[in-house]
């Protein structure tokens, strides 16, 4: 799989390759920490986009609505370093009215990288939570894992 074109991968884990570049990292060519919280959003991003739930349809809706992030647990194990190709796997694990509890991953080969549980409010562009619409729940929920 080439950087930046993710995938469903049995049907319930979303894989995205991402490649560290010299911007991405540190004086001494590894990941700067808050990096990975941006490899992270990409991968949230593609496997909502390849679900069918695009940012532009949610900002098309009449209420405009987006996602927010609103609680993170992150746990780093390993460094990742400038010209490695990095999997972002992503995996919903709820929907619930307006929640998306997503699990993430970062891992290098077989090597796991960081461990992420990430908790994303639909919104209203007034920043109010919203019921994520049916259709697109029903999308998200057809690859809820477990």
């Amino acid at each position: 799989m080439e950087p930046g074109s993710g995938a469903w991968s049995g049907g319930r884990i979303h894989r995205l390759p991402v490649r560290v570049y010299y911007e991405d990292t540190d004086l001494t060519g590894v990941v700067y920490h808050a990096n990975h919280l941006k490899f992270m959003e990409r991968g949230r991003t593609d496997a909502l986009r390849c679900v069918g739930v695009g940012h532009a349809a949610l900002l098309a809706r009449d209420p405009p609505l987006s996602f927010a992030v609103c609680r993170m647990e992150l746990e780093f194990i390993g460094p990742a370093r400038i010209d490695d190709v990095l999997v972002v796997e992503t995996v919903f694990e709820q929907v619930r009215g307006a929640r998306l509890v997503v699990g993430q991953r970062i891992v290098r080969g077989a090597r796991e990288l960081l461990i992420a549980t990430v908790q994303v409010a639909c919104i209203d562009l007034g920043g109010r939570p919203r019921r994520l619409p049916a259709e697109m729940a029903g999308k998200i929920t057809a690859h809820v894992s477990g």
